[in-house]
Order: C-alpha cells, then sequence, then structure tokens
C-alpha cells in the first residue's frame, strides 16, 4: 500500500471514530457541548492571533473547561489506536520477515569469506535482547483507558476483515459505539499518585500480552530463519528476556523499600505463573499422542513420570483414568499441579520442596525438554518442533516471574553505610568520609580481598537510613533463596564516578552473603572459577549471585567509564567476581541526565565515545560487555527507534547481550497491539544480530573516521557551550517554570517517584530529567531535543567543514540517526504555539530568554535542512509530517486551553476552584496523547 493510500485510511478510521465520539458528547452533554467543541477548533485555526479564541476559553467556567479538555484529549486517545492499528497492518505487507532477511545476509556473508563460519551460532548462543521497563512516570493514560482503547482497535480490525459476514455490520458498530462511549465516561485521571506494586502491575499487563501473543511466533520465527542457514539455536538460550524496575529502582524513590521489592516480586510471580499456566493448559490440548498410536516413550520420560507419581501421588490418582495412555498430558498435568504448588509456596512464604513446586525456571523447561526429546523420537517431531518448542522459547524467555528486576540505588547509600561501620570499627587514621577516592579505592579492595567480616558476629547500631541500605542487600539474597537464583541479577549504582563506587557495594555485598572469595557457605565447591586470562592473577575460586553495573550519567562520568572500567576490571578479587559471572560485566549508559546536563549533542556524542572505550577496555580484560542503554521515550533523553539506535553504535560494542529501558507512553505505544510488539521486538531483535555479526569492524577508514570524529567534536564542543550559557541564565529557571505546567505536574499523578531529587535548593539540578524535558514538552517548544544542535553545526560549518558534515550525514549511521532524531523533535516544537505560553504567563522581566530560545530554533532549523539538502523538515517522512499537521489542528485548542487555565489557577493561587485545576490536569493529559510524547 502507497503512504497516501495509508494514511487515507488511517484517516477514514480516525473520521469513523470522531463521528461516534461527537454522538457521545452530544448523548451525555448536549449539542452545545459538540458546538462548542467545533467552535473552539475554527478559532484555533484562525490568524487573530488567538485573541478571540482567548476570549471564549477565559469565559468557559470550570466544568466546561473539564469536558472541552476530555473531548479533544478522547480525540487523540482515539486517533492514536487508530494509527497503531494501522502501523500493524503493514507488518502484512511485508512478503518475508526481517530475522529471514538478516539470515541471508550473514549466509552470504559467511560464503565471502567477510564473516567467520563459526561465528553466527557463537552469537546466537549468547544471544539476548532484554528490554526492561522501567518505572519512571512518563505515562499519562491510565491502564484502564488503554484496555478501552484495546478493545476498539479489535473491533475496528474486526470491522474492515475481508472475511467477515456482512450481516455483522450492525452489531460490530454497535459494539465499538458502546466502547466509544465507555471510553468518555472513563476517568483520564489517577485519583492518587500509584505505588511501586501498582507500577509493577502495569508492566505485569504488557508483559502477559507478549508472553501469550508475541513470543511464540516470534521465536519460532527466529528459530527457523537462522536454522535454515546451518544455525542452530540452542534449546537452553535465551535471546530474548525481559526486565523491569517497578520495585527495584530505589534512587530517590522513597518509597521503594524492602519490603516493597519483596511484594513487586510475589505480584510478578503470580502473573508469571499465570501466564506459564495458560502455556501448558494449550499443550494439554495439544499433546494429545496416545501409546496405542505412537508406540513407547523414552526411558527418561517414564523415569520422570515415575517420580511424578511419587512426588505427587494425589495428581496421579486424579488423571491416570483420563490418561493412561496419554504420557505427555499426564506429565503436563504434573507441571500445572508444581506450577500451582510454587504460587502457592510464595504465597505462604514457605521453603521449596523438590517435585513439589520449581525454585527455578529451567527445571520447568527441563521438563518440556524431556518430553520434547521423546516425542521426536516416536515420529513426532512435526509436534515436538511445533507447539513443545514454542513452550520451551516462552517459558525460557519470561522464566516464573515474566521479568527479572533490577535494583539500583545511589553511590553515596553505599558509602554512608560503609561510613557508619568503619567509624564506629575506630580502625582509620580519618574518619571514613573524608578519605579520597585512591584511599578509599585502596581499603575497599583490600577488604574485599579479605575474608573478615565487617560487621562481626553481632552488627552495630547504626543510623535507620544506613540500616536500610544493608538490609535491601539482605532482601536481595532473600529473594534469590526464596524465588531462585536469576529473578534478580543487576545491582545499578547511580552516579558512579570511579571504581570505589563499586567496590563498595560489593563490600557490602560480601557481607550480605551475595559474593565471596572462596566457596561459597555450605558447598564443596565455587560455583565459578575465577581463573583470569588477560589480567593479573585472581584468587582460583569466587562466586557471585548479582552482577555490579555502574551507571554512568554525565558528561565527565562518560569521558572517564573505559578508565573506570579499566581500574576495576584491574581489581584482582574484583575480576574474580566478574569470572564467576560468566565473564560478563555489564555497564548502563544513562542518556537522561548527560543531555540535561550538556545537551542533547555533546550527551550523544559522549556517549557513543564512551562504548568505544568500554568496548576496547572489556576486550582488553577477556569480559563480554553487556550496555545498558538507558534510554528515554524522547529524544531530549535519547529516545527515537531502537531498531537505528542499535545500528547506530560504534562497531564491536554488540556481541549478543544488550539491554534497553523501556518507558511510559513508548511501552504503550510499542506493545499495547501484539501486531507492533511483534513488529518493535522483531525489528529490535535483528538489529542486535546484525550488530553482532555483521558490524565487528570499522565501515570506514581509520583515517575518515579520525576526521569525522574531530568535526563531531567540534560540533559537539560548540553546542553545550551554547546550552550550558542557556541554562546557566539566572533567568532561565523562573521562565522555565512559568511558561510550563513543570510545577503541576507532581499532581498528575502518574508515577511513584518524585518529580524533584530530595534535600535540594529548588533549582534546576534538583529537577529530575523526566519533568525537565516533560515541561518543553508541554509547551511546544521541546527545547532538549534540539537546543545548541544549530550552534554546533554552524561553528563546524563556519570553520570549513559543511562539505564533511554533508558526506557524514550520507555515510555515517551514528550522525545520521542523530540529525534525523533531532529534525522530529523540530517538527514537533511550535513556537508560535510556545509563544502564547511565553505572553500570557512569563513576567517581563524573564520573557527575553524566549528570543535566544527562538533565535537557537531558527539556526538549528536552517543548518539541519543545509546539511541533510532537504527543503523542509521530514522531508523524507511525508507521512509523518502530514500527521503532525493534522494533530496541530486539534492540538492548538488544547494549548490555548491550558494557558488560559494556568492563567486563571496561578492568579487564584490557594484559593483556585479545584475543578479547574482539575481541568488543567486533563490538558496535560490530552497534549502528551496528542503529541504522544510526554518524557
Amino acid at each position: 500500500m502507497s503512504s497516501d493510500a495509508r494514511h487515507a485510511a488511517v484517516r477514514a478510521g480516525v473520521r469513523r471514530l470522531g463521528a461516534l465520539l461527537g454522538e457521545a458528547l452530544t448523548r451525555h452533554e448536549g449539542p452545545e457541548l459538540l458546538a462548542l467543541v467545533e467552535r473552539v477548533r475554527m478559532l484555533a485555526r484562525g490568524e487573530d492571533g488567538g485573541t478571540e479564541l482567548a476570549a471564549v476559553l477565559d469565559g468557559v467556567d470550570a466544568r466546561q473547561a473539564i469536558l472541552l479538555a476530555r473531548a479533544f484529549t478522547a480525540y487523540f486517545q482515539l486517533a492514536n489506536i487508530t494509527e497503531q492499528l494501522h502501523r500493524a497492518r503493514e507488518i502484512s505487507d511485508r512478503p518475508r520477515s526481517r530475522l529471514r532477511d538478516l539470515a541471508d545476509r550473514i549466509a552470504e556473508a559467511v560464503d565471502e569469506g567477510a564473516v567467520d563460519p563459526g561465528l553466527p551460532a557463537e552469537v546466537m548462543r549468547r544471544l539476548q535482547l532484554r528490554p526492561v521497563f522501567t518505572a519512571h512516570p512518563t505515562e499519562a493514560s491510565r491502564r484502564s483507558v488503554l484496555e478501552t482503547l484495546r478493545g476498539i482497535a479489535d473491533l475496528l480490525d474486526a470491522t474492515d476483515d475481508p472475511r467477515r459476514p456482512g450481516a455483522d455490520d450492525e452489531r460490530l458498530a454497535r459494539r465499538l459505539a458502546e466502547l466509544v462511549d465507555v471510553l468518555w465516561q472513563t476517568d483520564e485521571l489517577r485519583v492518587e499518585r500509584p505505588k511501586p506494586a501498582d507500577e509493577a502491575r502495569s508492566a505485569a499487563y504488557y508483559l502477559t500480552s507478549i508472553a501469550t501473543e508475541v513470543l511464540p511466533d516470534l521465536l519460532e520465527e527466529l528459530d527457523t530463519a537462522f536454522a535454515r542457514i546451518g544455525v542452530e539455536l540452542p534449546v537452553a538460550a535465551r535471546p530474548l528476556a525481559f526486565g523491569s524496575w517497578a520495585g527495584g529502582d530505589r534512587d530517590g524513590n522513597p518509597n521503594v523499600t524492602p519490603e516493597v521489592t519483596l511484594e513487586v516480586l510475589n505480584l510478578q510471580y503470580e502473573f508469571g505463573i499465570r501466564a506459564l499456566t495458560a502455556l501448558v493448559d494449550r499443550l494439554v490440548r495439544e499433546l494429545t499422542a496416545s501409546t496405542r498410536v505412537v508406540g513407547e516413550v523414552s526411558g527418561d520420560l517414564l523415569a520422570a513420570l515415575a517420580a511424578d507419581r511419587a512426588a505427587l501421588p494425589e495428581v496421579y490418582d486424579r488423571f491416570i483414568r483420563l490418561n493412561a495412555e496419554e504420557p505427555y498430558r499426564l506429565k503436563c498435568s504434573y507441571i500445572l499441579a508444581r506450577l500451582a504448588g510454587t504460587r502457592a509456596r510464595l504465597a505462604a512464604g514457605a521453603p521449596h520442596v523438590p517435585g513439589k513446586d520449581y525454585l527455578r525456571p529451567t527445571d520447568l523447561v527441563d521438563e518440556l525438554e524431556l518430553m520434547r526429546v521423546s516425542l521426536a523420537a516416536s515420529h513426532g517431531e512435526l509436534v515436538a518442533n511445533g507447539p513443545l518448542r514454542r513452550a520451551i522459547r516462552t517459558a525460557s524467555a519470561v522464566g516464573l516471574s515474566l521479568a527479572t528486576l533490577d535494583i539500583r540505588e545511589h553511590a553515596d547509600a553505599h558509602h554512608a553505610a560503609l561510613g557508619a561501620i568503619y567509624d564506629q570499627l575506630a580502625e582509620l587514621d580519618v574518619p571514613y568520609r573524608d578519605l579520597d577516592r585512591p584511599a578509599r579505592l585502596a581499603l575497599l579492595s583490600a577488604e574485599l580481598a579479605g575474608r573478615r567480616p565487617l560487621l562481626g558476629a553481632v552488627p552495630p547500631r547504626l543510623p535507620e537510613r544506613v540500616a536500610r541500605t544493608l538490609e535491601l542487600l539482605t532482601t536481595v539474597r532473600h529473594a534469590l533463596d526464596q524465588y531462585g537464583d536469576g529473578v534478580i541479577e543487576s545491582y545499578i549504582v547511580s552516579m558512579t564516578r570511579d571504581a570505589d563506587d563499586i567496590l563498595a557495594v560489593a563490600v557490602l555485598a560480601r557481607e550480605a552473603g551475595l559474593v565471596g572469595l572462596g566457596r561459597p557457605p555450605g558447598t564443596s565447591s565455587g560455583p565459578g572459577s575465577g581463573t583470569e586470562r588477560h589480567g593479573p592473577a585472581v584468587p582460583a575460586v569466587a562466586w557471585a549471585r548479582i552482577g555490579f553495573v555502574p551507571l554512568f550519567e554525565t558528561v565527565a562520568e562518560l569521558r572517564a567509564a573505559g578508565t573506570l572500567l579499566d581500574r576495576l576490571l584491574a581489581d584482582p578479587s574484583y575480576r574474580a567476581l566478574v569470572a564467576a559471572r560468566g565473564d560478563v560485566q555489564e555497564v548502563m549508559l544513562g542518556y537522561s541526565d548527560s543531555s540535561k546536563d550538556a545537551g542533547i549533542t555533546a550527551s550523544q556524542w559522549e556517549i557513543h565515545k564512551a562504548q568505544r572505550e568500554l568496548r576496547d577496555t572489556a576486550r582488553a580484560h577477556g569480559v563480554v560487555l553487556r550496555l545498558f542503554h538507558g534510554r528515554g521515550g524522547s529524544v531530549g533523553r535519547g529516545g527515537g527507534p531502537s531498531g537505528e539506535a542499535i545500528l547506530a553504535q560504534p562497531f564491536g560494542t554488540l556481541d549478543g547481550p544488550i539491554k534497553v529501558t523501556e518507558q511510559g507512553e513508548v511501552i504503550s505505544d510499542k506493545y499495547t497491539l501484539p501486531q507492533l510488539a511483534r513488529q518493535n521486538l522483531e525489528i529490535t531483535l535483528t538489529a542486535v544480530v546484525e550488530a553482532s555479526v555483521l558490524h565487528r569492524t570499522a565501515r570506514l577508514s581509520e583515517q575518515a573516521l579520525a576526521g569525522w570524529d574531530g568535526t563531531m567534536t567540534a560540533v559537539a564542543d560548540a553546542a553545550k557551550d551554547a546550552y550550558r550559557s542557556l541554562v546557566a541564565d539566572p533567568a532561565l529557571v523562573p521562565f522555565f517554570l512559568a511558561a510550563t505546567p513543570v510545577e503541576e505536574l507532581g499532581n498528575l499523578n502518574i508515577g511513584s517517584r518524585p518529580s524533584r531529587r530530595p534535600g535540594g535548593s529548588g533549582g534546576l539540578a534538583d529537577l529530575r530529567a523526566i519533568p525537565w524535558v516533560f515541561g518543553w514538552t508541554q509547551a511546544r517548544i521541546i527545547l532538549p531535543g534540539w537546543f545548541g544542535v544549530g550552534s554546533g553545526l554552524a561553528a563546524a560549518r563556519e570553520a570549513g567543514a559543511g562539505g564533511e558534515l554533508a558526506e557524514m550525514y550520507r555515510s555515517w549511521h551514528f550522525f545520521r540517526t542523530f540529525l534525523g532524531n533531532v529534525q522530529m523533535t523540530l517538527a514537533k516544537s511550535d513556537l508560535a504555539i510556545a509563544q502564547r505560553y511565553v505572553s500570557a504567563l512569563v513576567d517581563p522581566a524573564t520573557a527575553a530568554l524566549f528570543d535566544v530560545i527562538r533565535d537557537e530554533h531558527a539556526r538549528t532549523v536552517r543548518e539541519v535542512l543545509a546539511v541533510t539538502g532537504q527543503a523542509g523538515l521530514l522531508e523524507t517522512a511525508p507521512v509523518l509530517r502530514h500527521t503532525l499537521l493534522v494533530r496541530d489542528a486539534y492540538l492548538a485548542p488544547l494549548h490555548a486551553l491550558q494557558v488560559s487555565l494556568l492563567a486563571r489557577t496561578r492568579a487564584a493561587g490557594d484559593t483556585a476552584d479545584p475543578q479547574l485545576r482539575r481541568g488543567l490536569l486533563l490538558t496535560i493529559n490530552g497534549i502528551a496523547a496528542g503529541l504522544r510524547n510526554t518524557g
């Protein structure tokens, strides 16, 4: 289908739903509301600068304001789900999957000698894409609304199905009208701020849909695509898995306590076991092979069934009469009983009983594989490698808990705990907090290499905050004992500035019984060897139940990342712990805070360079680097198409495993519809395999790359100077707080974490990256996504690099992806709308700052077009450009209403009508839906 035809189909769908919405408005509120909506929409298109529109909106009462905001918000929600549905339908236009295309390209590269013949299989063995669903507050829509929209999409899909009976027209039309009515009657705003457990339920909602409706087919496609070229995916492989931060991200969130972490794990297991139960229930219906027909089963399966009967005699007694000649169904009954037993054990906090319940998902996978091997040996290859293999792949991907929980804590918390401990021991010449970093590093290195327990037999009395840090690590150990190794794998240290920040948590983890040198307590041999192949000698044996992950979040930290990792891996004791984790070192890169710190250009460039340094350092120490990209939804926080971002990474940085955050509105946009979830995961998985196999060496000559590096550094330096000059202006904070609804964001109840860092002075440094982007986006300035780019490009062009910039855009994936994302942000910006915010809300004393912003915006548009050779923004993406233009016709009234309500509520202060405040929050929700981008 052509782009014009696709756009026409989308517009037809939106018009249909828009008409139903109009009927709902009339039915519930009378024709007057529909007339007011249309009048406001038409006035917003006027050319009088919005004077008449402002007068109308200033005159509406609180109830009318709420209805107007809800009407325009509902329109965008319906438009969004229609566009998502049509994007999903485009999948069927592809004659072949991306994975098959890639497999063929890899086979050709092997045949041509460009790729070592053993490399594809080697990469597939360690391949793992792990999207990590964070709890960051950027999803403005409630799950109730999202579920209703999913139902509307299903009905639209059914309506357009050419195979359905014509007699269904009236029934489907009525049900569609019903759901639009339900949408209008559903409150868009949360009554109270969600708790971490609520955020975990939201993640589980999407993960359950992915597990049941997406993974079986997607992983089967990966299997078959590479089997065609002779590359077998091992049964134990987990090419796709999921992670979560809900209930584990403590940095700046006082609501995430050790008790909450355990509550969330219980919740995840409840959802996970429910999904696996449905998976095995399907197998019961499909594995009807009878020994009367197919002959004997394997001896291993018979032995397993005998052990099952001994462990679960009640299951045998119940099902043997029905399944006497159906051993595979009988085996599934035992599996279902163990899943139920696991749920009951965890709910009661009871210990694991072998044979009665599961401790590890691999135990379940092994049972499924036992059946698969037996069935394949009895002429049942199609079923064995069909339903059973799909079930094995899905169970391996989601485990018992749907997702692995990450723990994140600030580096200062660990040093505070160690300071309290060392100060009570009174063995240092100076207080621990007064040690410089080299001294602290030497102390902790020696401590980690030693065997003494710091806390001793009787723990000292510690301040509550310090005790809670230690309790967290003890909770992690308890979780691993209760739920099995792997339920928590990564302990992320925010604001890592040097190696001592990682050694600090490693020492505390040793105290909690999570890591150690020598054999684990109660064992005769350790789970891993600490033999070092490329560095200094290390202890012969080490064990580590979790891994430690430095998070680099500012430009200074990114620049030091390679040096820090080298210092860390050079420590023999720490290197032994890495060896015990399979020689894999995870490193997280923070896009949000680095962008807020130095602007988008410097952030993206420093992250790109840091990846090169980390790649080279990891290779020198003989470890596999697993990069964890902490990307936000918006371009200003590292957002953009995931597949393009992966392919734009430096060569050799990907070698199979990778983690990427998914958060907020990105999750609902990618995963609400199963077809879209499949497409997004396939695109990202294909990019990971391509980068790991085909992008291991430079695409450019060293000379060309060195030249472009110099030009890019000049662009980034000039862009950073422009950005930091802006944020250093004392007028910026009052301008930002006045021109945007960022202060009102906290009342929207879209996340459990506070929008400001605790203990600050109230300035820009205390504001988190998400509200920083959210506020600018609401006012259509979207400054974090582009400010400074124009100054950077102009400086390079004026230095004579104009031609080189154009060549970089044509031939360098990183630079092309970067400018593509900036272009999209520029197109979403609308400084004419922003001017209304400034004129109505900003003190004249600081309003002049808008001239600086406007000049840089014009400069950035001009310079980007010069580099790309385009006549206008998004010239190569006409569908997106047209979509944004259409949306602006409905966004403009919402912006005008928001400006009016901001002015009225701020003028009234504490005496403002609560209903007016509710109307204001609804405009924030609606603009987020219209732009499909919050933070």
